[in-house]
């Protein structure tokens, strides 16, 4: 069979299989019987509450039955869970088909109006770009770099590492805000919410957790893996610079962190960490009063910690990153000694 007509034959078989699908669950669930509210109707029959609705079958037998709910509204509105995935799922297959068909539709129409073998929407969308902008020279020497054999092996790859934990820490910080509350009244109460209510809120949290505590070791690792290979000489002390920057802000993550559970433990490290840090020399107090805002920990203390360690901090971080990276890109990895 022609590969063209073959896709068309594909396309309606999964569009039949949907429609009969979708046929059979709407079936179901108008099939579905409602239980009669007795007292909906006897106040809307306007019939005091020491007469019985059931008493006076001419009076509800002219009352209309009660309105279906919209399962979605419902679900949302009156805090039911029943059939939540049931709307999804319907979507789900049927704009899957939908598409499918779609494209078929149009990627053969193409061919046929084109006499062309069909080009990818990616490839179309890049030359579109490309032609306005002209990126792709740029693009390519950045990017077409050859990477020696040497440099695959895997201490090699410790700073990667950090990155993409850093990447994964900032996704699921991301969806952890959605619920967290930065009040000493709420914090707590956020926290147990997203792990007992939000749905796969305590596995978001502890990614969140265990990344945290693998990007302070990579970092690490990273660190001492430069430091013994001398990769820190001549002519990359800037990278070094921005090395070290980036695991004082990693570090600076942990603290800023540690604290937003707003539990016994975290109130006591966060008071333990930041006396450490009021004992520097010259500038301890300094440095207390401007972590605790004040002498003693409180709520300005939990939203300056919450803001240094949404905002501020990942800020600096993605420059020094960036920076960090253009370097590294610029003069390549030291061979090893």
């Amino acid at each position: 069979m022609n590969p063209l007509f073959r896709r068309i034959f594909l396309g309606m078989v999964a569009f039949v299989l949907v429609g009969g699908m979708l046929l059979i669950f709407a079936h179901q669930n108008q099939a579905r019987a409602y239980e009669p509210n007795w007292e909906l109707a006897r106040q809307s029959a306007g019939l005091p509450p020491e007469v019985s609705v059931v008493a006076v079958p001419e009076t509800t037998a002219s009352l209309p039955p009660p309105p279906r709910p919209d399962p979605c509204l419902h679900c949302h509105i009156a805090g039911e869970e029943k059939g939540l995935w049931t709307p999804l799922a319907r979507w789900a297959i049927f704009g899957t088909a939908g598409l499918i068909l779609v494209f078929g539709i149009v990627q053969s129409a193409s061919m046929w109006k084109n006499r062309a073998p069909w080009k990818p929407i990616m490839a179309r969308a890049g030359e579109w770009i490309d032609e306005r902008y002209e990126i792709s020279d740029p693009l390519s020497k950045m990017l077409a770099k050859p990477v020696p054999d040497w440099q695959r092996r895997w201490w090699y790859c410790l700073g990667g590492i950090t990155a993409f934990l850093f990447i994964v820490q900032g996704i699921t910080g991301v969806m952890l805000a959605f619920y967290y509350q930065p009040t000493p009244e709420a914090a707590y109460a956020s926290i147990q919410f997203i792990e007992t209510e939000v749905r796969f809120g305590a596995a978001i949290r502890m990614i969140h957790h265990w990344s945290a505590n693998g990007m302070i070791i990579m970092c690490t690792a990273h660190m001492l893996r430069v430091f013994i290979m001398g990769a820190y000489k001549n002519p990359r002390e800037l990278n070094w610079v921005t090395g070290v920057s980036l695991l004082v802000l990693t570090l600076a993550f942990g603290l800023t962190g540690y604290l937003l559970p707003w539990d016994q433990r975290a109130y006591w490290a966060t008071t333990v960490a930041t006396e450490i840090a009021g004992s520097m020399p010259a500038i301890g107090n300094l440095a207390l009063v401007f972590l605790r805002v004040g002498w003693n920990i409180g709520a300005q203390t939990l939203s300056r910690f919450y803001t240094l360690h949404v905002l501020i901090i990942p800020l600096v971080t993605v420059v020094l990153m960036g920076l960090h990276f253009m370097m590294v890109r610029r003069q390549g990895v030291m061979k090893p000694l």
